[in-house]
Order: structure tokens, then sequence, then C-alpha cells
């Protein structure tokens, strides 16, 4: 029994792993028999008539794999523990012989592993029912089984003897052992209620599986039932194809011309020219249009490729960048260089579209930034005031002599303190400080235009406030220079 389990569990494992197959469980009751034919004498009259069907059960699992789209048709192998053979049962009358044998009983009971293949069919009935038949070959494995008998004997008028015997049937082909194998046809009909199966089935067997010590042939004969559930969806059937008679593609159910090939832009309609517009309401059948124009091209009157409806001047031919409308005669552009007089800041001195048409100033020399860079690391302020340090008027000297070579320079001067006391009293010393920097160069001739002082307290530091060396990094004056 252990190794039937274990089959078993490996079949569902197998089935509910792979996509294409369902799997399901089933069990139930069934009467089982065997056929037997001889030659024995009296065999029909005196001895077959005692013998009857054996009860018993049967398990199992069974696999589905679909063989259409339709959701009809399939393949159905499975796998059940069958038990079969059956029973004999013979009492003598007492009255007429009073020393002999009064009954006998006796069991032939064998056990299999049947596995069928049916190809089965199944009917809808509504929307999760269904009717299905299903029928096909199996052959069996000899499981184990077992034959007893009971004999109660009359010694005398008054002394009865009791007698039992009970011997596992042994696989062989001796006498009197079972086959390993055999084989025979099966049938099973019954309802699916959703995932519940519910079915009725017969097998017959058409292999001689035992042979006795005389001459004879033996098949099982198995009626009965079962009731079970599927263990897992199986694949998702294919949607049934639409019916499309013209074979272009659209199912006749949208399709405006169901006997005549089309596209999908038309409706399923002919479109020779492919502008979505079926041939029977396009105006200009040979030539792809729009439906605003009947299928027909917007039209272009002046012919300058702008279509009437976005061009403003339909009669004149003009570029599309002046909607359709000839350009204006060009505006001057005295100094040549690209910029009309109109939008030209310096028209009589050739320049640059980006500079407003004026020349573009030279590049700060770098050197002369450095200098500037330097000057503004040794500005110095007596502390917590906006007094300049004596050691600052060197530094500023130097940037005063840069500003009065180059005319042109700008200054920007940005002030800055560390977090330390509250921020609103950080900003208006910042603020001072860069103004005390300003007034230094404007007493020194800087004009005040030249100049912009800004103070942002303690805003963007350029060290940590937590060190007093970061707090001296960040107490300040940037100096950056610009071209006016």
């Amino acid at each position: 029994m252990k190794k039937l389990i274990t089959l078993l569990c490996l079949l569902v494992v197998a089935g509910t792993g792979f996509a294409q197959l369902r799997v399901a469980i089933l069990g139930g009751p069934h009467s089982s028999s065997v056929k037997e034919t001889n030659s024995l004498p009296g065999w029909t009259t005196d001895v077959e008539p005692f013998y009857a069907n054996r009860g018993g059960f049967n398990a199992g699992f069974l696999a589905e794999i679909p063989l259409d789209a339709s959701g009809r048709l399939y393949l159905q192998p499975g796998l059940f523990y069958m038990s079969k053979g059956r029973k004999y049962q013979r009492f003598n009358d007492t009255t007429v012989i009073q020393t002999d044998t009064l009954s006998v009983k006796s069991n032939f009971f064998t056990n299999y592993i049947d596995l069928p293949l049916n190809l089965t069919l199944k009917l809808p009935l509504g929307k999760k029912s269904k009717f299905f038949l299903s029928a096909g070959p199996y052959i069996s494995l000899f499981y184990n089984g077992k034959s007893s008998q009971e004999t109660v004997v009359a010694v005398g008028d008054s002394v009865l003897k009791f007698d039992k015997t009970e011997d596992d049937l042994e696989v062989g082909k001796a006498t009197n052992k079972a086959k390993t194998f055999d084989y025979g046809i099966n049938g099973r009909a019954g309802f699916e209620l959703g995932g519940v199966i519910l079915s009725g089935f017969f097998s017959q067997g058409l292999g001689n599986f035992f042979q006795p010590d005389y001459d004879a042939t033996f098949k099982h004969k198995v009626i009965g039932a079962s009731v079970g559930f599927w263990l897992n969806k199986g694949p998702a059937l294919a949607p049934k194809k639409p019916k499309d008679r013209d074979k272009d593609g659209i199912p006749d159910a949208e399709d405006g011309c169901p006997t005549l090939p089309g596209t999908a832009l038309s409706k399923g309609c002919p479109d020779k020219d492919g502008d979505g517009i079926p041939d029977n309401v396009d105006k200009c059948a040979d030539v792809a249009g729009v439906v605003a124009y009947k299928g027909c091209p917007i039209p272009d009157t002046d012919k300058d490729g702008v279509n009437d409806p976005d061009d403003k001047c339909p009669n004149e031919a003009g570029p599309a960048s002046n909607n359709g409308c000839p350009l204006p005669k060009p505006e001057p552009d005295t100094d040549g260089d690209g910029v009309i007089d109109s939008a030209d800041k310096c028209p009589t001195e050739s320049g640059k579209r980006e500079n407003n048409g004026c020349p573009v100033p030279p590049v700060i020399q770098q050197e002369v930034i450095e200098k500037v860079n330097y000057a503004a690391r040794n500005i110095l302020f007596t502390k917590g005031s906006d007094k300049l340090a004596a050691s600052s008027y060197k530094a500023l000297d130097e940037v005063t002599a840069i500003l009065q070579k180059e005319p042109s320079l700008r200054l920007v001067i940005d002030g800055y303190t560390d977090n330390t006391g509250q921020a609103a009293t950080n900003l208006l010393l910042s603020q001072k400080r860069a103004d005390a920097v300003q007034k230094y160069l404007t007493d020194k001739g800087i004009a005040a235009s030249r100049l912009n002082a800004t103070g942002h307290g303690q805003a963007n530091p350029i060290a940590p406030n937590t060190t007093e060396d970061g707090r001296n990094k960040n107490r300040r004056v940037e100096l950056k220079l610009e071209r006016q």
C-alpha cells in the first residue's frame, strides 16, 4: 500500500506542475465479478450459480489533456486501485445428506492497479456543468490477492467439523498463479458540476488473468460509481475563432462588408487607396484623402505646400513658416551680422545674435580671476564688526588696480558670516561688511555702478561651523568679476 500511495502522490505532483495537464482525484464503490469459461461437467448447473460478485472500492487519479480548442475532446489517462474477484457460497440440504459437507464458502480476491487511457467527449449543459462520455483500453498490474475457503462437514449425525484455509495469491506462469499483467476495455459516463465529478463506469477484461489446474479462462468485469473533484484548473482554452467569410481578418460581426476583403481601417470594406475610407463612399477612391473631404486629398489652391485649411493666404504662395503667406521684404542689417537693425543693440558694429548684435567682450583672463580670488581671501574685519582690518588694504588696492585697468569689468561683492549668534543679526552684519568693501573701492575712484554688494548672512557655508577653523572660513567676502 505504501508503494501505491507514493505512486499516486508522484502523479499529483507531476499533474499539477505541468501546465497542460489537469488532474482529478476519484473514488467510490463497485461490484466485481469473474467470468469463468470451462468444460467441467455440471459447471453451469451445479457450480456457476453459486458464485457471487465481490463488493469493493476504487480510488485513484484521472489526468486530462485537451485535444482541441473547443474544450470538448480530451485524452484522459488514469491510475486507479481496483479491488476485483468473486465469492462462492453453497449450503447442502442436511435432511437428505446426514454425513456430508454442509457448507462451502470461498473467496477469490485480486487487487490491481488499473491504467486506463480514454478518449473523452464533453457536452456543455450550462455555464459550469457538463455531461461526458469516456472510453478506451486499459492495462492492469497485479497488486496482491488472496484465496480462502471455509467448509463445514458433518461427521456422523452430531459432530461438525469446521475447516478454513487462506493463501496469498502468487504471480507466475504455473497453474493456480495470477498473471502480472491484464488488459481490457473500459468506459465512464457522468457529469461535471464545477470542480466536482459524478460518474458511473464499467470495465471488461479481455485477457485470461488466472490459470487453474484445469482448462479454463478467467476474465474480470467491474461495474461501479465514483465521486471526485479536480485538483487544478488546467490550461485555458483558446477562444472560439469568430466567423470571417471574406478571410480579411475582421470577424463578420464587425465587418461592414463581410463578403468582400477589406482593412480594419475601413471597417472590413475594400479601400484601394488605403486612406481608411471605403471605396463605396470615397469620392477619390484611387487617391488617398481624408473624411472631411469625402476621401479626397485636402486642397492646396496656391500649391505652396500649405493646405487651404491651414493657409492664411490660400490664393498666394508662401512658406509654411509664415502660415502660407508671402514673406515681407527683409529689414535692413547695416553691420551685416545677421541681426536686423530694429533688434540690433549695436547696429553699426558687427556682433553676435546671442549678444543682441553686439560684439562679445573678451573672456576674463584666468590670471586676473585668481588675483581677485586671492585678494578676497585676505579681506579681514575686526571681530564682530564691519570695520575693515588694516591688513585688508593691500588686497583691496590690488582689486582697485585691476578694475582701473579694465573699465569693462564689474565686481560682485558677496558677504557671509558663520552661524554664531542670531541669523537676522548675521545677515545685517554680512551686508555691512560687503558695503564696507564697496565703500573702500568707491573711495579709491571706482564707480559705484560697477559694484554690486550683497550680504547673505550665514547661508552657503564652505566649512563646518562646529570648529573654530570652519567658522573662520565661513566669515568671508567673495569677489566675482563680470563683463559689463
